[in-house]
């Protein structure tokens, strides 16, 4: 199976969308901040408990950024594709269950946020389950961004074999056109005057084919 083939929808919305270096580093930066958003939220979830002030409002903040970005990570949207592949499929809904997981956490983080601003006796205790369900769902989110990094890696590997050979196929035909060019110009030389129109024709030839070939090397270098 191609690695970025579309799969099945797991009551999803699948999207078509293109899967550009762009994409990846999207995916990359979005995964980041649902890891990134996961602490803050515990952090601002304990300062509640502690009466810190607004702390409450930072951390459902927090919270809302978590569940958008996962959202986003797992249905996709017009610029993001979701779930697009076996890996991804295996982290989210393998066996390390991924997606059920970070559920859990939403679901926890909710209801221990709810008791801590109605000031009920078990808001203590919810968040210190949401702190010690922190640290293994760090683990996994760190896991999650690692697969989109390793995704992009190769995307960025294939793409440059794709333009290598592009490249040489165009070099090919840039060689050919100068042999062309060359003898074009030997016959316009045996023709006198009656080829100097042809040999123009020839010299803007050779000189298009030397301008390819400078574009040529620089794609190389920069690829």
């Amino acid at each position: 199976m191609p690695p970025f083939d579309a799969l099945p929808s797991r009551d999803r919305s699948s999207r078509a969308v293109k899967l550009s270096g762009e994409t990846f580093a999207m995916l990359i930066n979005l995964s980041g901040r649902r890891r990134f958003t996961s602490q803050r939220l515990v952090l601002y979830a304990v300062l509640a408990t502690r009466g810190g002030q607004d702390a409450i409002a930072t951390a459902r903040d927090a919270l809302r950024l978590f569940t958008e970005a996962h959202a986003i990570l797992v249905n996709g949207n017009d610029q993001l594709p979701g779930v697009f592949c076996e890996e991804l499929e295996a982290v989210y809904f393998g066996k390390e269950h991924g997606d059920a997981r970070i559920h859990d956490f939403i679901g926890l983080a909710n209801r221990a946020l709810n008791a801590v601003e109605q000031g009920t006796p078990e808001g203590a205790a919810l968040v210190d389950r949401l702190v010690a369900m922190a640290t293994p769902l760090l683990a996994i989110l760190n896991r999650i961004t690692l697969v989109y990094e390793e995704l992009s890696k190769r995307h960025a590997s294939r793409v440059r074999k794709q333009l290598v050979g592009i490249m040489s196929d165009i070099e090919a035909i840039a060689r050919q056109a100068r042999m062309v060019a060359f003898n074009a110009q030997i016959v316009a030389a045996r023709a006198g005057s009656a080829g100097k129109e042809f040999s123009v024709v020839a010299g803007v030839l050779s000189d298009i084919t030397g301008e390819i070939d400078a574009l040529v090397k620089e794609a190389m270098n920069d690829a």
